[in-house]
């Protein structure tokens, strides 16, 4: 068990960080600093359930990370141990309507939190969380390890990319140990539904079209985010500062991901599905390898796809109120209907 007890999260009630409070408020010693302004991804519904019984171990400031004063202000009060920043606009798809909210996010947001810390305390514990995609389209037969060079094809890898390489730079120039960890494509509860896998569960379960990019054969490496966030503890608690860890899961096309959903739901496809223009230079596989993670810390996954997808649908299918709230909100609304036109430019 880590001896960690102070744990600043950035964008803590998004899909994967709010998992990540839950399961490291897990243990009874540590409290959490959540920054998160809340933009639309963002839901404190995410962790409501569990705020009452965390007490005064849990607290949540509404912020923007590219917030500087406030930011190190934060960071000076708070003195975490451990900082790690989730923070980012993460949706392919929105950025191509809006970069500059990804640039400014992913990549200023980035370095304001990274100076913050490192002028507050420079032996502070720092992981950042990338993607898979910086590594951009793999051909066939062949995976990503972390030397391999970044090759992002669209905007939001290209800022996930520039955020990886302004850490990687501040651990050489600052001698500041950084630890990035980059995840492939999460799935789970609570997951913002314009996302592949809720979507495709809501659409069917509202009798809506699922809208298909291209031919549905782009392939991804599926990861439940419960896997991904006892990676991240696990590379928190173990990991040399100054690595870099791919953490993946099984590997899927997007036709075979909506096809697993409708074999849960015992329905069936016929006229369902809707092809729409394909992103404009989509990236047809990713395939990062977690063969350093597996060898080098012991991290293995305890969810396949196959297995886990049930009990996922089971979760929409109970937690009604959850997504059609959030799917009745105008910034989903707008953007969806460019999502499910396949309108990118």
């Amino acid at each position: 068990m880590s001896h960690y007890s102070r744990v600043l999260v950035t964008g803590g009630c998004g899909f994967i960080g709010s998992h990540f409070i839950k399961k490291i408020l897990e243990r009874e010693h540590v409290s959490v600093l959540n920054i998160d302004v809340l933009t639309y991804a963002g839901n404190t519904g995410n962790l409501s359930t569990h705020t009452d019984a965390w007490g005064d171990r849990y607290t949540h400031v509404v912020e923007n990370i590219c917030n500087v004063s406030e930011i190190e202000n934060l960071v000076a009060t708070f003195d975490p141990e451990v900082v790690i920043h989730f923070a980012a606009e993460s949706h392919v798809d929105r950025s191509y309507f809006d970069a500059y909210d990804f640039i400014k996010t992913n990549i200023e947001g980035t370095r304001v939190i990274l100076e913050a810390v490192r002028k507050h305390n420079p032996r502070t514990r720092f992981i950042h969380i990338s993607t898979d995609e910086i590594y951009g389209d793999v051909e066939e037969g062949e995976h990503s390890v972390e030397v391999h060079p970044m090759k992002p094809s669209n905007l939001y890898a290209a800022s996930k990319a520039g955020a990886d390489q302004l850490v990687q730079a501040f651990t050489r120039t600052h001698t500041f140990p950084a630890i990035i960890v980059r995840g492939s494509n999460n799935y789970g509860t609570h997951q913002y539904p314009e996302k592949l896998i809720p979507m495709t569960i809501t659409s069917l379960l509202g009798d809506r079209k699922i809208s298909v990019h291209g031919n549905g054969g782009h392939q991804r490496s599926w990861l439940h985010v419960q896997d991904f966030c006892a990676a991240i503890l696990l590379i928190m608690d173990t990991a040399e500062g100054g690595t870099i860890w791919n953490v993946s899961g099984d590997s899927r096309t997007n036709l075979q991901v909506i096809q697993a959903i409708a074999d849960v739901l015992e329905l069936p496809l016929t006229d369902r599905i809707v092809h729409v223009p394909d992103r404009p230079g989509a990236d047809l596989r990713y395939a990062p390898s977690s063969d350093k993670l597996q060898k080098n810390l012991g991290w293995s996954r305890s969810f396949s796809f196959d297995d886990s997808i049930p009990a996922i649908v089971a979760w929409y299918i109970e937690n009604k109120d959850w997504w059609t709230d959030v799917q009745s909100k105008e910034e989903f609304i707008s953007h969806f209907k460019k999502q499910a036109a396949g309108e990118w430019l």
